[in-house]
Parts: C-alpha cells; sequence; structure tokens
C-alpha cells in the first residue's frame, strides 16, 4: 500500500468534496476545483475525510495512487487557504509592475517583457521589485513562478536576477588578476 496514498485526508470546515463518477469538485471559500480520477482510482469521502483507493497492485495504480492522494490534498488546502509564491528582482533597473492582465518586467534586455497573468491568479507587485503570486490551484501558481523566474534566473557572479524569496543563490569569486 502507498505511504501516502493510504493518508486520509482531513476536510477542513466551509470545504465541500462531492464525487459524481471520477470527478471530484472541491468547493471552498476561495473558490472551486475538479479532479477527474484516472481507471482504477476512486475516492471516497467519510464524515470530514476524504480517502483515494485503488482497485489493485499492479504498477500503474501503485504510482497512480500515491500522486492522487497528494493532488487531491492540495485542491482541498487550495480553496481553504489558498497557495502564495514570492518573487524578488535583484539588479540595478531591474523592475516589475502589473499592467492590466500582463506583468510587466524590465531586466536588462532591449524589450520590457509582458507575461500573460493566468485566470484565477492574483498577481500583485510592492516596492517595483517584490512579486507575490496568489491563487487555490498549487500547479499554476508554481508554474507561473517558474516562468517569471526562467526570464532571468539568478546568476552567480553578481547575483543578479529573479529569484524566490528565501532562495540562496552560490557566488562565485569573479577574475583574479594573476602575476
Amino acid at each position: 500500500m502507498s505511504r501516502v496514498g493510504k493518508k486520509a485526508i482531513s476536510i477542513p470546515a466551509g470545504v465541500t468534496v462531492t464525487i459524481k463518477d471520477s470527478t471530484v469538485t472541491v468547493k471552498g471559500g476561495k473558490g472551486e476545483l475538479s479532479w477527474v480520477m484516472p481507471d482504477g482510482i476512486s475516492a471516497a469521502v467519510e464524515g470530514d475525510t476524504l480517502c483515494v483507493t485503488r482497485a489493485d497492485d499492479s504498477r500503474k495504480l501503485r504510482a497512480l495512487h500515491g500522486t492522487n492522494r497528494s493532488l487531491l490534498a492540495n485542491m482541498v488546502e487550495g480553496v481553504s487557504k489558498g497557495f502564495v509564491k514570492e518573487l524578488e528582482i535583484v539588479g540595478v533597473g531591474f523592475k516589475a509592475a502589473v499592467k492590466g492582465k500582463d506583468l510587466d518586467l524590465s531586466l536588462g534586455k532591449s524589450h520590457p517583457i509582458l507575461h500573460p497573468i493566468p485566470a484565477g491568479l492574483t498577481v500583485t507587485v510592492t516596492e517595483n521589485t517584490k512579486v507575490k503570486v496568489e491563487g487555490i490551484d498549487k500547479q499554476v501558481v508554481g508554474q507561473f513562478a517558474a516562468e517569471v523566474r526562467g526570464y532571468y534566473p539568478p546568476e552567480p557572479y553578481k547575483g543578479k536576477g529573479v529569484r524566490y524569496v528565501g532562495e540562496q543563490v552560490r557566488r562565485k569569486e569573479g577574475k583574479s588578476v594573476g602575476k
């Protein structure tokens, strides 16, 4: 039995889980998410917990069991608390701003980078260099933050670039003049 898959998911107050055929819908204070379970994996609500089970012990279902349990747990957490990723921009003249439905990034290139903000995400910029991404879908929040970071990942010599708050950037020593 999967160690992750056999753990029950506790459903907090204010969150409702409905299961119809193989579709699991989770509604909460922040929004609604749904997930279609693959064949052989099923979910059931027992009181205030959600349990995920598999039909047999085939290799494919063992692999999917823990994954689907984690996805459902993230959905429950997302609609109740939400997910947040914070980025910081380091570098002279590097800045960000929200313009309509786009994130406008000035990262030292010859042109501004306009990155579209997906539906369901809230992006706020403070001090022109701190970007906060909030949403109920963990995958969408993480993917958006990774794409923004990907435009200019932190470089090891001066430390310039877009990084997650608290991320450690290993610095390298620059060129040294020899004798």
